[in-house]
């Protein structure tokens, strides 16, 4: 099927998938597909979850920029079908993962938990159900990319199944992707880009 018809089939049964991907947990909160009046609260999500970064000096430059995902952005996310949020029992959001479709890949651009969220398995039953979603859709891969150093990026994703690869092996827009970060201030050689097989 092509991409085009994938996503096309995500819209047809969007009332199916809410159902399905709304995931109950032991912490009390569910992971649902993000809706338009989600958007315009995510990019304070990223800011919050960026203040983590201060205990790095050398990546506290991260919690103190005013760049990230606008809701315009977030908007388009959503509606390709690619974008998730976990709220808790009052509907409060506590984070967010939203993915880019890339051939047969489903790349995951950002995974952001509110500091006030952190360390609840948040981060983690996003990333699950991102997964479970992109095979469902018929995508083979998900991919991100993420810091080799910070216990909360590599090792985190490691737990969840995904594995570093290297220069070779990636696709060409991971490579063009982790120089594309570097040019905007993150360290050289301090990023890995990671595959999870579906």
């Amino acid at each position: 099927m092509v991409l085009k018809g994938r996503l096309g089939a995500a819209f047809f049964y969007g009332a199916l998938v809410r159902m399905l991907c709304a995931m109950k947990t032991k912490n009390d909160f569910i992971v649902r597909p993000t809706n338009l009046a989600d958007t315009a609260l995510l990019p304070a999500i990223e800011r919050s979850a960026a203040t983590l970064f201060l205990q790095d000096p050398a990546l506290a430059f991260i919690a103190q920029a005013d760049a990230g995902i606008s809701e315009l952005q977030h908007r388009q996310y959503v509606a390709q079908g690619t974008s998730w949020v976990a709220v808790d029992s009052g509907q409060q959001l506590l984070g967010f993962l939203c993915a880019q479709p890339e051939e047969n890949i489903l790349h995951i651009l950002e995974v952001s938990v509110a500091k006030s969220a952190q360390g609840q398995g948040v981060g983690k039953a996003l990333v699950q159900q991102c997964c479970a979603e992109a095979k469902q859709l018929g995508f083979t891969a998900v991919t991100l990319t993420t810091f080799t150093n910070v216990v909360w990026n590599k090792p985190f994703y490691e737990k969840l199944g995904f594995m570093v690869l290297d220069a070779q092996t990636m696709p060409e827009f991971l490579r063009c992707t982790l120089r594309d970060e570097e040019s905007h201030g993150f360290p050289t050689g301090s990023r890995c880009a990671m595959r999870k097989v579906l």
